[in-house]
C-alpha cells in the first residue's frame, strides 16, 4: 500500500502537465488571453513591445501576498520603460470581491483564471508561480523552474536586463 502511494506522488509531481513541459526558458511563450477584472484583455500580441511578468496567486495563499508588494515596486519602477504585470488569482470565482480588495492596494491588473486561457502554462498545481515573457513574445522566466518567490532581486536579475537594448558592434 505504500509503495502505491509513494507511486503515485512520484508521477502526480512529476507530470504537472505536458503543455508546461513545452516551455522552454528563450524559445516563443505559449499563447495565452487574459480578461482583466477591468474587461480588457491582454493577450501575447496585444503585449508585444513589452515584457509581460504573469503572475499567479491566490488570497489566501501568504506567500503570494508577500510577494505582491515586490511586484508592485519594480512595476511602479519600470512601468514606464515597457514592464507590464497581471496578477492572475487562482480563487474561485465567487471570491472575486476578495481578490478585488486586496488588489485595491496595487497599481498593476488582475485578473482570474476562471476568465482567462492560460492552460498553455500548464496545470495550476501550486501557487505562487510568475512567468516573464520579453517584448518579442520570447519566455525569460519558467515559474515552474528554481525557486517559486520572486522578490526584487530575482526581478531585477531576470527583467531589468531586457531593458537594455542589446550593443551593437
Amino acid at each position: 500500500m505504500n509503495r502505491l502511494i509513494i507511486i503515485f506522488l512520484v508521477i502526480a509531481l512529476s507530470s504537472k502537465s505536458a503543455l508546461a513541459a513545452n516551455l522552454i526558458i528563450g524559445k516563443a511563450a505559449p499563447n495565452i488571453s487574459i480578461k482583466t477584472l477591468d474587461g480588457e484583455t491582454i493577450t501575447n500580441l496585444s503585449e508585444k513591445g513589452h515584457i509581460l511578468i504573469v503572475h499567479l496567486w491566490a488570497t489566501w495563499c501568504d506567500s503570494c501576498r508577500k510577494e505582491m508588494p515586490a511586484l508592485e515596486s519594480f512595476y511602479q519602477k519600470y512601468h514606464k520603460q515597457g514592464v507590464d504585470v497581471i496578477a492572475v488569482s487562482v480563487d474561485d470565482r465567487s471570491d472575486t470581491n476578495k481578490v478585488k480588495s486586496v488588489l485595491k492596494d496595487f497599481s498593476f491588473k488582475g485578473a482570474m483564471e476562471a476568465d482567462s486561457d492560460i492552460q498553455k502554462f500548464g496545470r495550476i498545481w501550486r501557487v505562487p508561480v510568475t512567468f516573464v515573457i520579453d517584448q518579442n513574445g520570447v519566455l525569460r522566466r519558467n515559474g515552474w523552474e528554481g525557486d517559486p518567490i520572486v522578490d526584487e532581486s530575482i526581478l531585477e536579475k531576470t527583467v531589468a536586463p531586457l531593458l537594455t537594448p542589446p550593443s551593437i558592434n
